[in-house]
């Protein structure tokens, strides 16, 4: 097998693509979408997000955040919100047609178009590293996307992931095996 070197690169693909809202200082729902995350710890949540962004206004003045996977269906209205800047357009949340309605545990909106929302209060945020830190105080699911079981149904629910190197969404969902199962054939040849 022969392996080529690329260098010093962020890649890690795919990657999720979170979409992040909050509420503005004119009290209207902003959201960005960012692929530089993810768990951190059991009751938390690591983030890059640039110091200059608009939707990271809110935040850090409210003090919490939704963290939304993006999906198959909203693909578009999630991308254009990640290729247009508030600073700019002042309602580019309205015009990606998405709708929210406020959490119940943090100050922020949920996005209702998405059905994995994960409700964040602001734990730290180094201006230097862009690094957004949030503890997670619930994990809101649409009912939509739940099997017979109450679990999470990749059948249902077709989040996306985001491709770094090629620049490209892709579909999620198809299941290869089942976890801390399948290497267990290898341990008992051991």
């Amino acid at each position: 097998m022969s392996r080529v070197n690329i260098g010093t690169k962020p890649y890690i693909t795919p990657m999720p693509v979170l979409m992040i809202s909050s509420y503005d200082e004119k009290e209207k729902p902003c959201a960005m979408l960012a692929v530089w995350g993810g768990i951190s710890n059991e009751k938390e949540i690591t983030i890059t997000v640039a110091s200059q962004r608009h939707t990271l206004k809110g935040i850090l003045a409210r003090g919490s955040f939704v963290v939304s996977m993006a999906d198959v269906e909203n693909e578009k209205a999630c991308d254009y919100l990640g290729i247009t800047t508030g600073n700019k357009v002042e309602d580019k949340f309205e015009k990606s047609g998405l709708h929210t309605t406020k959490s119940e545990f943090v100050d922020a909106p949920i996005i209702d178009e998405l059905p994995f929302a994960v409700e964040c209060r602001v734990k730290s945020y180094d201006e230097k590293n862009w690094r957004l830190v949030g503890e997670i105080v619930n994990v809101s699911l649409d009912e939509r996307i739940l099997g017979e079981d109450g679990k999470v149904s990749f059948q249902k629910f077709h989040p996306i992931a985001y491709d770094w190197m090629n620049k490209m969404y892709l579909s999620m969902g198809d299941r290869v095996g089942d976890a801390y199962r399948d290497g267990l054939t290898l341990r008992e040849k051991n």
